[in-house]
């Protein structure tokens, strides 16, 4: 009886899609990045949501739960994009930490502590996106370009979000 090829690693493929196999492996690496940075923005952001205190609370309660939600459905984008490229995904958040420029949270931050934080990581990002995407464009990779193009729109629209919260 065949048995399906199910196998236990994930191995890289070869898609035939225009993309060269160098390019398509740098791009993957530049994405590992993007990636990490955005699973521990997410997590972080998560954690100021449950901890928020004092008269920002509601505000930047709910700020902080619409971005976690949208950070949660970009790092699925982008560790799917990674895996058509033909590149194996990240397979924990211990592999994904060195490559992040954005820092776990080991403070208990005021809400104004909170956001400052949070506009400097998000500020990180988009320069980190802004590479990543330039790189992509130079391989005409249009899809990952368009989808950190669309990353970096989210992000630079919650730095403006947060600087207004913070009316800074």
């Amino acid at each position: 009886m065949a048995t399906i090829g199910l196998a236990p690693k994930t191995k890289p493929t070869t898609p035939k899609t225009g993309i060269e196999a160098k390019d398509r492996a740098k791009i993957a690496k530049a994405l590992e990045t993007v990636l990490a940075d955005t699973y521990t923005l997410l997590v972080k952001t998560h954690v100021y949501h449950w901890n928020v205190v004092g008269p920002l609370f509601l505000p930047l309660h709910h700020l902080t739960e619409e971005h976690y939600k949208d950070l949660f459905a970009a790092a699925d984008e982008i560790a799917e994009r990674i895996r058509a490229l033909g590149k194996p995904a990240p397979v924990s958040f211990e592999a994904l930490l060195p490559r992040a420029s954005v820092e776990e949270e080991t403070t208990n931050r005021s809400a104004g502590g909170m956001i400052e934080q949070l506009i400097e990581d998000h500020e990180n990002i988009v320069t980190r996106l802004r590479e990543a995407a330039l790189s992509a464009e130079e391989a005409d990779d249009l899809v990952t370009t368009d989808m950190l193009t669309a990353r970096m729109a989210f992000h630079e629209k919650a730095i403006w979000m947060l600087r207004a919260t913070a009316n800074k």
